[in-house]
Order: structure tokens, then sequence, then C-alpha cells
């Protein structure tokens, strides 16, 4: 099933600052391409069969129909994510470096790490495009393709590249079951699906 995140009308796309503990992370996907930059704190994404670490200055793009759980989140973990609507990434994506954006399941990786001033830069970027929500419809898609142009840019630049991890068997299992149904059960249920004990099941987590 693919999410509404709330990108209301007459607007290219959405910014929000997450902190850990806003909501209660679940697998999902959405139509729109997705940005991430970690500002504080440690956590994963399960991102198909693989698993990715976040650590502050990641910065990583999900594609429109991606199944992806943010997991595993430290007590002071805190990210910037934004969406873009299709209609706007056609738009920018016209260079050959900025096909994979148009893309929805390219092949390569695409988690970096960036140096810290460009984590400065692109983390007031999202900010400023945030507070233009208040303003007008106009202020805000003008902040949105530029924010998308510079984060493409910042990852481009960086050969930081963060390797995804092959998931165990296990961990597949449950986050497919919890894919599915996000109540799938409590950790007992889940580690018998996956047929191990609890307390293995959540040191694989």
């Amino acid at each position: 099933m693919i999410d509404d995140l709330g990108v209301r009308a007459g607007r290219d796309g959405r910014v929000v600052r997450h902190r850990v503990g806003d909501v209660r992370p679940r697998a999902h996907r959405h139509a729109e391409l997705e940005v991430n930059l970690v500002v504080r704190g440690t956590a994963s994404y399960l991102l198909g069969d693989r698993r990715y670490a976040l650590t502050p200055g990641t910065l990583t793009w999900l594609f429109p129909g991606q199944d992806h759980v943010l997991v595993d989140e430290s007590s002071d973990h805190e990210l910037w994510w934004a969406v873009f609507r299709p209609a706007l990434v056609a738009q920018i994506a016209t260079t050959r470096h900025a096909r994979p954006l148009l893309e929805a399941d390219p092949v390569g990786q695409f988690s970096r790490r960036l140096d810290s001033s460009r984590v400065r830069r692109l983390g007031a970027l999202f900010h400023e495009v945030q507070d233009a929500e208040t303003v007008d419809d106009v202020l805000v898609n003008t902040g949105l393709a530029y924010l998308l142009s510079f984060a493409w840019r910042a990852f481009l630049d960086s050969d930081d590249v963060v390797e995804g991890v092959d998931l165990h068997p296990a961990v597949e299992t449950v986050a497919r079951l919890l894919r599915a149904d996000p109540d799938a059960g409590d950790l007992a249920t889940l580690a018998r699906a996956a047929h191990l004990s609890s307390s293995r099941l959540s040191r694989i987590f």
C-alpha cells in the first residue's frame, strides 16, 4: 500500500524534522522521492534485504515504492526528511548525473556521509524550507527545488559510501511480517515465526 505523507495540495513536497519518539516507525512506501539527513544520534534503515547504519552526517535517498523502516534509534536520534513530488523531480533531474532520481529502484548505493560544512549548510536549508511553510506555497516550492538540487550535489561530491549489510534471514522474515502488518505480534510471537528464541531475535535486530 502506498502511504500518504500529508503533502498539501499546491506544494511540491514536504520537510519534517524527526525526533525519536515522535512517531512509531513502521515499514512503509510512498510515491515521492525522499532524502534524509541525520542530525544526531544513530539508527538503521531496513531497505529491502539490506540494513544501512545511520550516523550524524549520513545522507540517504529513498526511492518511490521502496519498502523501508527506521529501526534501532538511539535515545538522541534526530534527522531531517524531505519528500518531493514526481513532477518536481522531473523538472530538476534533467542532467545525466541526476537521472537516478527518476528511477524507482536505481542500481547503486544511495547512502553517503557528508563533510561537516555540507551537513551544516544542508541542515540550514531543511530548516529554511520548513519555516517557509508558514509563508506561502511559492516560497516553499522554490525552496524544495533548491533543496533537492543541493542535496543531490552534496551526495555526488561525497566519496564516503555507507555500505548496506545483508540481513539475517530471520530479520528478513520478521521485516516481511511487519511490512504486511505493523501489529503482527510481540517479540515472542515474531521470534516463533522466525524459529528463534526471543533473546536471539532481539540481539540480531
